[in-house]
């Protein structure tokens, strides 16, 4: 859909759903991140301006998984009432009269994903200031573990742990240069021959890391953002994920190394305090983290190599596919 036809369907529905007479909508535009399929626009209404922000799934794929933005819409919903800053959902629905797929609205929320290189707002902040957004990210992260489950049955069954580590295999098999994820095996049957048996199971988020953090330049977490991979399973994914994207030992140091947030312990700390409890089997949540993410690296080059999906950024990414095995496996013991 381009914006020329995508800011003439947004007319019609916005007459539909606004209760004050739509003047014009403007300022249709790509939104960063998920270029194509994710939008901002502006309403004028007698009441003023507005700014908006829509979410249709991709292009020319089956509306399930990752593509189907209800799935968004259920978690975003159960939030709402809750001390989770998040984007409260304003209009969803799956009726194809408005955009030919499922959709969702949500106001625009002003800020910036939180960018801890050199040189970017993030790293200007004081060490107060970074502790102060650490325990406002961990704490929002442990509130979204507190939700009850019975709120989003359309995300279906808890994910077995199990299957957590098998459900790769398909990509590991697919992988661009394959040399570097030679211990996969070796990882996956530690893995396996380790799982946690008493892990708290909530929502998770997915993909909790910095990029997915929409934060005021003054360091305030504004809302948790991309959901496009949560669903119902071992909660602590989530935790052993942003350890995973601040924890140094993972990254490959060449080309400068990968720009940190918090350090593990830290970010673990703050949660534990927010939560309310120890986390049992962290160390087997951070080695599945990185399993994981060195899988997708591969998986990601190889698409970009064959032109399916290109990316040059992968071939940095690359670095760390066999630093974050031997982390993986450092931390299984």
């Amino acid at each position: 859909m381009t914006l020329d036809e995508l800011a003439q369907r947004l007319t019609p529905f916005c007459n539909a759903h606004f209760e004050e007479r739509v003047i014009a909508v403007e300022n249709v535009r790509n939104m960063p991140g998920h270029a194509g399929f994710s939008y901002g626009f502006d309403v004028t209404t007698a009441e003023g301006i507005s700014r908006w922000y829509i979410r249709v799934p991709p292009p020319n794929v089956n509306w399930r998984g990752t593509a189907d933005v209800l799935r968004q819409v259920e978690v975003l919903n159960a939030l709402d009432g809750t001390s989770v800053p998040h984007c409260s959902v304003q209009w969803s629905g799956d009726d194809l009269q408005w955009f030919d797929c499922p959709y969702f609205v949500v106001p625009f929320i002003d800020g910036d994903t939180l960018k801890v290189s050199p040189g970017e707002w993030a790293s200007e902040l004081s060490e107060s200031k970074l502790a102060d957004l650490g325990r406002q990210v961990m704490g929002a992260l442990a509130n979204v573990h507190r939700v009850d489950t019975d709120k989003v049955p359309y995300l279906g069954d808890p994910v077995p742990f199990d299957d957590d580590v098998k459900r790769w295999d398909r990509f590991y098999e697919r992988s661009a240069d394959p040399h570097l994820l030679s211990r996969v095996p070796e990882c996956r049957t530690r893995l396996l021959e380790t799982l946690p048996h008493d892990a708290p199971v909530g929502i998770f988020h997915g993909d909790f890391q910095t990029s997915n953090l929409l934060c005021s330049l003054d360091g305030e977490l504004r809302a948790v953002i991309d959901w496009e991979l949560t669903g119902v399973g071992a909660t602590l994914n989530d935790v052993g994920w942003i350890c995973t994207f601040s924890d140094p030992d993972a990254w490959s140091k060449e080309q400068g190394g990968r720009p940190m947030f918090l350090d593990p312990q830290t970010l673990s700390h703050y949660y534990v305090d927010a939560y309310g409890s120890e986390l049992p089997d962290i160390r087997w949540f951070r080695a599945l983290a990185a399993y994981k993410f060195a899988i997708i690296t591969g998986f990601n080059l190889s698409l970009h190599r064959r032109g399916k999906r290109p990316d040059p950024s992968w071939e940095q990414t690359a670095l760390s596919m066999k630093p974050l095995i031997d982390r993986a496996l450092e931390l299984l013991g």
